[in-house]
């Protein structure tokens, strides 16, 4: 159709009421393409299902637009998923919207309720509430041309509030730009396991996530580098033994790091 002839059509009263006809047709492609499984999605699927089977629940702290999300759901899982941004939420609705295993909670996590500042990225995966992990990723230059030029005020909730309305998960990801230690502050009890995203620049908030899991409990500890969807060491260590291994990790990776309270890990 000529450009402008689709232009006059769209913004007429005809166009008004095929607005929504539109969007529901953009809204059914953008999940066709999300539900096209990938090699990724199933060696991702297959990685979680170390900690989850079917029924388990899931959380997925800093779920961007889904893809961890997608992975715990292929492994059986329900999610509640956690994600303070506009734009991902939106994604994560028309994605996911049609399922009754997932459950969309648009907020940050962290120490406290309330509200809290967060810089928004030009890549929507490095936007953070963490002044010192963005100037500490800033300085390194790992992060490329990326830039934080904008803020938003978004609602906070604390982990220990999400569980006392869905329950206590089997596995919950934290990934939140080096907040990962703030979200930690509002837990008072064990998870049985977790993920928390670590990078060489701010080393010193994953030894305090360390140190305040500790306190929880005896927690045992692993290492994931970059997307490998591989634990880098042979089994499971204690924390004197992580805090040993993740000086080792060379200074341009990043990685995750894998956390659990159950007896045999």
């Amino acid at each position: 159709m000529n450009v402008s002839l689709k232009s006059l059509l769209l913004n007429s009263p005809l166009g008004r009421v095929l607005d929504p006809v539109i969007q529901r047709r953009r809204d059914r492609m953008a999940r066709e393409r999300f539900w096209c499984i990938s090699e990724a999605d199933r060696l991702r699927a297959r990685f979680y299902s170390n900690f989850l089977q079917a029924g388990d629940l899931a959380f997925d702290i800093g779920a961007n637009v889904g893809e961890r999300s997608k992975a715990f759901l292929m492994a059986g899982a329900k999610v509640v998923a956690v994600e303070p941004q506009d734009f991902c939420a939106e994604a994560l609705q028309v994605h996911c919207r049609e399922r009754g295993d997932f459950r969309l909670v648009q907020c940050a996590l962290g120490a406290a309720s309330g509200e809290a500042e967060m810089r928004i990225a030009s890549s929507s995966t490095m936007s953070s509430l963490s002044q010192g992990w963005i100037q500490s990723v800033t300085e390194s230059h790992r992060m490329g041309e990326t830039k934080w030029d904008r803020t938003v005020r978004v609602p906070v909730r604390t982990l220990d509030s999400l569980m006392a309305e869905f329950g206590v998960p089997k596995f919950a990801k934290v990934d939140v730009e080096g907040y990962e230690n703030e979200v930690l502050k509002g837990l008072s009890r064990p998870i049985p396991a977790m993920s928390l995203e670590f990078t060489p620049e701010y080393f010193r908030a994953t030894e305090e996530c360390i140190q305040r899991l500790r306190g929880l409990g005896a927690p045992r500890f692993q290492i994931s580098l970059g997307e490998s969807m591989e634990f880098l060491l042979p089994d499971w260590v204690g924390g004197d033994r992580i805090l040993d291994e993740l000086k080792r990790v060379p200074s341009d990776e990043f990685g995750d790091l894998y956390v659990s309270f159950e007896d045999g890990r």
